[in-house]
């Protein structure tokens, strides 16, 4: 089964460090998850036991911290939780994975890391989740490849994000303020009739010879993939 043939992935943030979690939250959701957050102890362990598809775990919170949380989680479930910690100590690490922790990232870290880490969890969970499809295109997110009926196609980085935001949210028409907040983000400082441009290059590259069009403009409104 192939993740737009079922729910997006829910992945759980607690981190008590406001800029941490709107890094994490943005880039997450850029990644399609569905990010939940908590900022103390009590609140992500109540989150925590609610059952999300992975966990972001950070290890000093406050009223209760992360070992005692990711302990009374591995007593009920097999969530995969990743530990987050500015403790770099071996005897740290080492506490945090006894604990039931499935990783450990020690602060600064790099985002794309962490990015990669959560895939890889997850796909050790749900093998071959990460390859989305629509008819005859397929986009393999670990490799990051894009095929249309077997043909690898060549993308930029911006156009793929397009592409894998209209994959994860297939079957609903997207405005241009919405693909462009959720592929360039609401911090960045642009025109949102840049995705016109890039829907543009997109279909050159993904439309162009077939007679199968998947991307789909809805005047007025925006654009989709739709069956």
């Amino acid at each position: 089964m192939t993740q737009t043939e079922a729910r997006p992935f829910r992945v759980l943030v607690v981190e008590d460090d406001a800029q941490i979690v709107r890094v994490l939250k943005l880039e997450l959701e850029h990644e399609g998850y569905v990010v939940d957050t908590a900022t103390d102890g009590l609140t992500g362990l109540e989150k925590a036991l609610k059952e999300p598809d992975l966990v972001v775990l950070d290890l000093m919170l406050p009223k209760m911290d992360g070992t005692e949380i990711c302990r009374r989680v591995r007593a009920k479930s097999s969530v995969p939780i990743i530990m987050l910690t500015a403790k770099d100590r071996i005897a740290d690490r080492i506490g945090g994975l006894d604990t039931g922790a499935d990783d450990y990232l020690v602060k600064p870290f790099s985002v794309d890391e962490l990015l990669a880490r959560v895939r890889a969890r997850l796909r050790e969970r749900h093998p071959k989740s990460n390859v989305l499809t629509f008819r005859d295109l397929t986009m393999d997110r670990d490799r990051h490849e894009v095929k249309r009926a077997g043909k690898p196609i060549a993308l930029t980085a911006k156009e793929y994000g397009l592409l894998e935001y209209l994959l994860l949210h297939r079957n609903k028409v997207h405005t241009r303020d919405e693909l462009f907040n959720g592929v360039w983000g609401s911090d960045f400082l642009g025109d949102s009739n840049l995705i016109d441009v890039y829907v543009r290059y997109l279909r050159g590259k993904v439309d162009d010879g077939f007679d199968d069009k998947l991307i789909a403009t809805v005047r007025g409104v925006g654009y989709t993939l739709r069956e």
